[in-house]
């Protein structure tokens, strides 16, 4: 019985729940990037360099034979890739900006000397005085 309660504080603490939370939250979010980059950053991108679609750019290493299928490189979807993960990537850095600059306050003004500092600097200075 003390393994099961063990289980059951460890996956109702908050850290757990936030956790799965970010994962289900962060699957979705890159959805909308998967489909930001394909289906609105993509095009355009394609169209400045000739109409050349990146999804089907690849190197034939082995032509098909019969029901097999060719043996391709498809560096066309690895840029199509690496452009969602600059794009997430831009992303997560300006939500986190955000947040940070939500989060910033101004820090207080250091506080000014204390009594009993006061009065040993007075002593110290005394003491230099009768050097």
């Amino acid at each position: 019985m003390g393994m099961m309660k063990e289980f059951k504080e460890f996956a109702v603490k908050g850290n757990v729940v936030d956790l799965a939370v970010g994962v289900i939250i962060g699957a979705a979010f890159g959805k909308i990037v998967s489909s930001l980059v394909a289906d609105v950053v993509m095009p355009p991108v394609g169209v400045l360099l000739g109409g050349v679609d990146f999804t089907h750019l690849a190197v034939v290493i082995k032509e098909g034979v019969g029901a097999k299928p060719p043996v391709l490189i498809s560096y066309g979807k690895f840029i199509n890739t690496i452009i969602d993960f600059v794009v997430i990537a831009f992303v997560v850095f300006l939500a986190v900006k955000g947040f940070n600059r939500l989060r910033r306050q101004e820090s207080p003004p250091p506080p000014g000397p204390t009594k009993d500092q006061e009065l040993l600097t007075e002593i110290r200075d005394l003491l230099k005085e009768r050097r």
